[in-house]
């Protein structure tokens, strides 16, 4: 058994009504709710015409995509730094 205290935020995206369970502060969950409602939002105003299911899908790429952006830029930060405290 886990010793991690789960906690249960209920959020709003997008118009619908969830409940996130997990480790995080409900404050982040709620930060992270926001972050996908702006997002679905502004796919939406652009393509009007999409169905929920391909708003998530593209909402989810965009979130990865992002994610990945910032992912490769940490590792290179990461490596310049090491090479600048290493005197290479």
């Amino acid at each position: 058994m886990s010793n991690i205290q789960k906690n249960r935020t209920s959020v709003d995206i997008y118009g619908q009504q969830y409940v996130i369970v997990g480790s995080e502060s409900s404050s982040h969950v709620r930060l992270v709710a926001s972050l996908v409602d702006d997002k679905m939002r502004e796919i939406s105003s652009k393509n009007p015409s999409l169905d929920i299911s391909k708003l998530a899908v593209l909402t989810a790429v965009n979130a990865v995509n992002d994610y990945i952006k910032l992912k490769d830029r940490l590792e290179r930060l990461e490596n310049e730094l090491n090479r600048v405290k290493d005197g290479k």
